[in-house]
């Protein structure tokens, strides 16, 4: 944005001409991302100098994002339940209507002494480490097959509750005979090759989070994963509480009912749309 002998730009010129191209708000926020300055700061002097170390990354980001790259991913932190965490492309940028599935475990763990807890497909790690930060009497360990996403979610949990233990492997594999009084998961759940995949930033989010990748499939291939494995993990009365999709609802609860689950419900999300369904082990 600024260049060879160009005049150097103001914090408030570099908000002015990005707004130009992308969202104000994203613009704001990507100034504010480069310069370290305050939304305050940004209002009140606005003429205050941006380096030009600042304008060629604050260039990029614009571009970027112009792409159709999200936000989270380009400042690298996101907000859910008033916490910050650590994103990167490893992960999938948490959702507000995941806080649903944070509250309903919330309830079923506050009424236990020590619950032990299990979040099948941590990504980001914001269930578990949410939980954790919640409920600090309860024994959180969070699985994913990722990697990647375990070491975001390790500094996650570095920052908000150090004491969630982390295992890498495919669903219940990590964890072997041990069993559980809550069990957890907003696994992948959109169905393969949907359009939705194509926008809204999706392409740029971990497939392997969003989807099966079963090609013909329904979506649900995951979630009967856990279901089918969960009453061997849980205690008796033990919950499984599972994220899904608009219109996988009444299906899960079929599922739940066919493997044994009593007390069957599904809960709705902010928009009253079916979002998490869960049982307790029969």
């Amino acid at each position: 944005m600024a260049g060879g002998g160009d005049k150097a730009l103001s914090i408030g010129e570099a908000w002015h001409k990005a707004s130009g191209r992308i969202d104000r708000l994203d613009a704001r926020l990507l100034v504010e991302h480069v310069s370290g300055c305050t939304h305050t700061d940004l209002i009140a002097h606005p003429e205050r100098p941006l380096s030009p170390q600042a304008a060629e990354l604050l260039a990029s980001l614009i571009a970027r994002r112009a792409a159709g790259e999200p936000l989270a991913y380009l400042v690298g932190v996101a907000y859910f339940h008033d916490f910050e965490f650590l994103v990167s492309p490893a992960v999938l940028i948490p959702r507000p209507e995941t806080e649903l599935l944070v509250e309903l475990a919330q309830e079923r763990a506050q009424a236990l002494d020590t619950p032990r807890v299990l979040d099948l497909g941590t990504g980001s790690g914001i269930v578990a480490v949410t939980l954790a930060n919640l409920c600090p009497f309860a024994e959180v360990t969070a699985v994913d097959v990722s990697p990647e996403a375990l070491e975001v979610a390790r500094v996650n949990a570095e920052r908000h509750a150090p004491a969630v233990r982390f295992l890498a492997g495919d669903w219940y594999a990590p964890v072997g005979a041990e069993r559980f009084d809550l069990i957890v998961s907003n696994p992948p759940y959109v169905v393969f090759g949907d359009p939705h995949l194509d926008a809204n930033g999706l392409p740029f989010e971990p497939q392997l989070a969003l989807t099966d990748g079963i090609a013909g499939g329904d979506g649900l291939s995951c979630i009967r994963a856990i279901i089918r494995g969960a009453r061997a993990h849980l205690v008796a009365d033990g919950w499984l509480l599972v994220e899904h999709g608009y219109d996988q609802a009444d299906s899960i609860r079929a599922l739940m009912l066919a493997c044994g689950f009593i007390n069957v419900l599904t809960w709705q999300d902010m928009a009253d749309i079916d979002r998490v369904t869960g049982g307790q082990r029969g």
